[in-house]
């Protein structure tokens, strides 16, 4: 299996992204020795930049089989300098048997996962003390386009307007297979106070959150808006925090 045009952009683009991406906590952290894993991995963009950073050991865990497959052949080909840091697995995160982890990545992916509280407890059981959790991710469900085009809805906020049969009837029109639910379409609909209050209860500290994380001036609008209370959900669309497993304190 290769890249397809689509893919090979996609990886691309996740390649560009990720000096933003680490921007956005303060800074890339020191990886170097350290055992990573990187839930909803893709085409293993980040896994690759963190590996060049030096880490020890970088599990890339994804619930499609065919991007870890394309991850696979694509570090072969291309990275086999670090083809043994770096390994790929189809998995869910509660069958990965790696303890004592240094840190936890997930890059537009807590918006797909299903049962968040779960895959947080399970990160925060695996990380060693002190061992912290860097996430950022969006759109929001409740942004004008949370459902991710999914929905097939191309008018802002529709989906959140329409109600869930009709959004699930009116997708199945066009693609296939069926869904029956938000759920199975890979979305998990939580709001902004959902994400604040799942993570502020699941037992590690937060080291740092930022909403609407990012310089384009829509971004910058939109931090201005959400700022009236009825509207804050609306009007932010991304989530990029830090927790860490209680213990000592450590540089970003």
């Amino acid at each position: 299996m290769t890249f397809s045009k689509e893919d090979s952009r996609i990886f691309n683009h996740g390649r560009v992204e990720n000096p933003r991406y680490w921007s956005r906590f303060g800074g890339k952290p020191d990886f170097k020795g350290a055992l990573v894993i990187d839930l909803g991995c893709g085409l293993g963009s980040l896994c690759i930049d963190i590996a060049l950073s030096g880490a020890g050991r970088v599990v890339g865990i994804d619930t499609n089989p065919r991007v870890i497959e394309l991850a696979s052949e694509n570090l072969k080909l291309h990275y086999p300098q670090i083809a043994d840091t770096v390994e790929f697995r189809c998995q869910n995160l509660r069958d990965t048997p790696e303890s004592d982890v240094d840190y936890f990545v997930s890059k537009n992916a807590f918006e797909h996962v299903i049962g968040l509280e779960q895959v947080l407890a399970e990160m925060k059981k695996r990380l060693r003390p002190n061992g912290r959790l860097y996430t950022g991710f969006g759109p929001l469900w409740n942004s004008p386009f949370g459902d991710h085009g999914q929905t097939r809805i191309l008018i802002p906020w529709g989906h959140i307007i329409l109600p869930s049969r009709f959004l699930v009837w009116w997708r199945n029109l066009f693609d296939a297979p069926k869904v029956a639910s938000i759920d199975e379409m890979g979305l998990n609909a939580l709001s902004l106070a959902g994400y604040l209050r799942i993570f502020r209860s699941c037992g590690m500290e937060i080291v740092s959150l930022q909403v609407n994380a990012s310089r384009r001036y829509i971004s910058r609008l939109f931090s201005l808006i959400r700022r009236v209370p009825f509207l804050e959900e609306y009007f932010s669309h991304n989530i990029y925090c830090a927790m860490q497993k209680r213990g000592e304190a450590r540089g970003i």
